[in-house]
């Protein structure tokens, strides 16, 4: 992964949203006619993608609160298929 990607502020596309279901007790992403229920790890990534946080402080962010390392390969291939699929924008 090249430093420019990793200094990219991905977001969620609006107006998709984030939303906790307590009687599932998953993260869902609400999104229009249509909600995506979430792994934690996928719940824990989408959250972060702000606007504000570039892709490296989030990696930082989920190695120190998860306690690994090397997690970089996995968050970018989720982030990528995340773009693919519309869920995320790149912030200018």
């Amino acid at each position: 992964m090249s430093a420019r990607a990793l200094s990219e502020r991905p977001r969620l596309r609006s107006p998709g949203r984030m939303k906790y279901d307590k009687a599932r007790q998953t993260e869902l992403l609400l999104l229009p006619e249509r909600v995506v229920e979430l792994n934690e790890a996928a719940g824990a990534i989408l959250r972060l993608c702000d606007g504000r946080r570039t892709i490296a402080q989030v990696i930082g962010e989920l190695e120190s609160t998860y306690g690994q390392s090397g997690l970089e390969d996995d968050i970018v291939e989720f982030l990528a298929a995340s773009a693919e699929r519309g869920w995320l924008e790149l912030c200018p």
